[in-house]
């Protein structure tokens, strides 16, 4: 059998790192002073070991709700006597100054800080030890690195640093300088502050090989010729052109990468020429990969339309139907032409382009910008959105892996976390669901709760509630199980007043327990679902599930005002059919509670299910339901009765009435699980009523429903008790009439094991 889309395990690596940072206190470390965490004194790990610990340790921080991050984790690697770290990855503000200082003696070959808002000019600081070993350094949006902390003392108390905003950090770093980074090859200042003079602060790098300076202003560029002979990669995205700088920068022959993007054509008032980009072709002869995004290009870039669209699309530069580009001596590895009109053209000489014009490009551009630019993914999440939902996505393992990075890489940003959670609804549906692995489907629903637990916001939380819907309920989402629910309840909050996802969430809730053991059923009700009561039919249908074979639940139903809720109901909503039901069903659980039972047995309750007995709505299921919660009160005998209206006698009467005008070919709107509480009511002599209404169910499913609950019945052992049925002389001929064609239906199933009726369950709701 073929392995499904995204089923390759994780290697043996990963999933021993992620057990040891679940397990630090069973694996590497003990509690040591004060409760600190520390690491065991005969334990050793080379830079491989170190690097992938760190590294996954932030992954799970940012993305694993469940993953319990250690206050003096970065502590573990103070020490490179016992661990060594060369590469290492941080991101977001979860990193603080103190988690940097806790690493400064190890030998640092690389690192990667992005977005980490919490760091001040302590970690600059702290960066010069690392300035002997240092090659690639990324401070990408960690713009208040160069501020200190305004309202506290160069020694401050690391007690405050969590609660100073970002606001009080007023003073520009002027100390910090890059001398001695004599190693340092490749530097990312991606959204360095308008403050900072670039010039000065990069002038002591006279080595390096790659410059990101996106978002960066320039005071002036003559600066960027200082590395003209050795730069390969230079990114200036969002830094606003001008021909002094593109003269500048087709001095540095060297390139093999330029990106000169924008974020959009609407924030740029320079235009990309023909001359302009044959400039860079012609001077820049090593280019392999080139960014001109977001820019005005001006029509003369591109040869006439009729010319253009002539033969297959190529990649060859001699073919190219932008004119600068055919002076390329081969094709582009990338191009990068997204949110510009050239992406619309026919023949582009590039392997791998971003643009809007079909599926690839926007993948690519997914792909490119997701990383360090959340504002173009988001665009192009969005045009993967239409693509998945009007035309047809070919390429769904790549999208689906695109979108999940993108929703773990940008988890705190809106924009994201909406485009990406309505394309996966799409990318997921019925139409692409059989080419999903179990694990990239577990994947998806782990981001979805991400994306439901960060964000409160009405978009987003129906988003990813109709993308859960997707999903084989409970089967797929009984690895989270506890998580979806308590996701699941919030929305249900009496202070959430968003009914369309609150009745999603109900149906989410009611799909959970409908199918599962006892024991989740438990686990739900004591999280607060069978106090929920907004969303009427569908929560009700929930609570009926929720009790099943549940009697803690049950219990807390009554507890809870249930059957007050239960009255008002009915006389609110007089001729709401499938609600009478769901209503009646949960109550034939509280039924079967023994012990419950005598909170049922008072006048009001007798008369209301004595009344429902001649209801006719959602053809005989409230009746039914009706007789089978009076069937359970009356099995207690006659000495339990108290009350003197309405007797005993006469409401026995009326359900014998009742159970005589029922139809026994009926179809039913109920799912059983097990035929137990219909069971314990057949070898009795106290209520023939109540062993009469048994019989009845099972004759009516055995028959309508064979084969499925034939095999049940005999598997449970019910033919023997329907023998003692006929055994007993207080037994009533009608049903030991029924009994017997119960014992014969299941008998000529067992010969002939075929269905017999074209009848399907509907299974709004559960029983047994």
């Amino acid at each position: 059998m073929a392995a499904k889309a995204g089923d390759n395990p994780d290697s043996l690596m990963t999933l021993a790192t992620i057990f040891c940072l679940r397990n630090l206190r069973k694996t590497m470390c003990y509690q040591g002073f004060r409760s600190k965490l520390s690491l065991r004194s005969d334990i050793f790990l080379p830079s491989e070991i170190c690097d992938k610990l760190v590294n996954t340790y932030m992954e799970l921080v940012h993305t694993d709700s469940t993953f319990e991050p250690e206050e003096s984790f970065f502590q573990l690697f103070s020490d490179p006597r016992s661990t060594r770290l060369t590469r290492v990855q941080l991101r977001e503000d979860f990193v603080r100054d103190r988690d940097l200082e806790a690493i400064k003696k190890q030998d640092l070959i690389e690192l990667h800080l992005t977005y980490c808002n919490s760091l001040s000019s302590r970690s600059l600081k702290t960066l010069t030890s690392f300035r002997e070993t240092m090659v690639s350094l990324c401070l990408f949006g960690c713009s208040h690195i160069f501020y200190r902390k305004g309202s506290a003392p160069l020694a401050c108390n690391e007690d405050t640093e969590d609660e100073e905003s970002p606001a009080s950090r007023q003073a520009l770093e002027t100390d910090f300088h890059f001398a001695g980074f004599n190693r340092l090859r490749l530097l990312n200042l991606g959204g360095l502050p308008d403050e900072v003079d670039a010039e000065n602060l990069l002038k002591p790098l006279k080595s390096l090989t790659s410059l990101d300076l996106s978002n960066v202003q320039l005071l002036g560029t003559a600066f960027l010729s200082q590395w003209k002979d050795r730069l390969a990669s230079l990114v200036l995205y969002n830094v606003d052109l001008s021909e002094e700088l593109v003269s500048t920068v087709v001095e540095i022959t060297n390139l093999r990468h330029l990106d000169v993007s924008r974020e959009s054509r609407r924030t740029s008032k320079f235009k990309m020429t023909r001359k302009i980009l044959t400039a860079i072709v012609q001077r820049l002869v090593n280019l392999v990969s080139l960014d001109v995004s977001g820019h005005i290009m001006l029509d003369n870039c591109t040869v006439p339309h009729f010319e253009e669209a002539m033969g297959r699309p190529s990649i060859e530069p001699c073919k190219s139907s932008i004119y600068p580009f055919q002076d390329l001596k081969r094709p582009l590895q990338f191009l990068g032409l997204y949110d510009t009109t050239l992406c619309n053209v026919t023949h582009i000489p590039a392997y791998k382009v971003t643009g809007s014009k079909n599926e690839d490009q926007v993948l690519n551009a997914i792909e490119g910008y997701t990383e360090f630019r959340p504002e173009l993914a988001h665009r192009a999440i969005n045009q993967l959105f239409d693509i998945a939902r009007i035309q047809h996505c070919s390429q769904l393992l790549r999208a689906l892996q695109l979108v999940i990075a993108a929703l773990k890489c940008h988890k705190y940003d809106k924009s994201i976390q909406v485009t990406g959670s309505a394309a996966l609804f799409y990318l997921t549906n019925t139409e692409y669901r059989s080419d999903q692995s179990v694990r990239l489907r577990r994947e998806v629903i782990q981001v979805v709760l991400n994306g439901m637990e960060q964000y409160q916001e009405v978009t987003v939380q129906r988003n990813c509630c109709l993308t859960l819907c997707n999903f084989s309920i409970p089967e797929e989402l009984e690895f989270q199980y506890s998580r979806v629910n308590q996701l699941l309840l919030k929305i249900l909050e009496p202070a959430r007043q968003d009914e369309s996802i609150q009745r999603i969430a109900v149906h989410l809730c009611n799909a959970l327990v409908c199918q599962v053991d006892n024991h989740h059923k438990e686990a739900v009700g004591k999280m607060g679902f069978v106090k929920c009561d907004q969303v009427m039919e569908f929560s009700w249908s929930a609570l009926w599930n929720i009790t099943d074979e549940t009697p803690d639940n049950c219990q807390m139903f009554l507890n809870c005002r249930g059957m007050s809720l239960f009255l008002e109901c009915l006389q609110e909503f007089p001729d709401k059919q499938e609600l009478h039901r769901n209503m009646l069903g949960l109550l034939g659980n509280v039924a079967e509670v023994k012990a419950l039972r005598p909170q049922l047995l008072t006048p009001q309750f007798i008369s209301v299910f004595s009344n429902l007995l001649d209801s006719k709505a959602d053809g005989i299921e409230v009746s039914y339901n009706a007789c089978g919660v009076l069937s359970h009160i009356v099995f207690d005998g006659p000495e339990v009765w108290s009350m003197e209206e309405p007797p005993r006698d006469t409401v026995m009467d009326k359900m014998w009435d009742a159970i005589q005008s029922w139809d026994v070919t009926s179809r039913r709107n109920i799912n059983y699980r097990s035929f137990e509480p219909i069971l314990r009511l057949l070898p009795q002599s106290i209520a023939p009523v109540s062993q009469h209404w048994a019989t009845w169910a099972l004759y009516n499913l055995v028959s309508v429903y064979p084969s499925k609950y034939c095999p049940l019945l005999i598997k449970e052992g019910g033919i023997t008790l329907l023998e003692k049925v006929l055994e007993l002389e207080s037994s009533q001929p009608e049903t030991k009439d029924m009994a017997s064609k119960v014992m014969e239906q299941c008998e000529t199933f067992k010969e002939d094991p075929m269905e017999t009726s074209h009848g399907q369950e509907v299974n709004y709701g559960q029983r047994g």
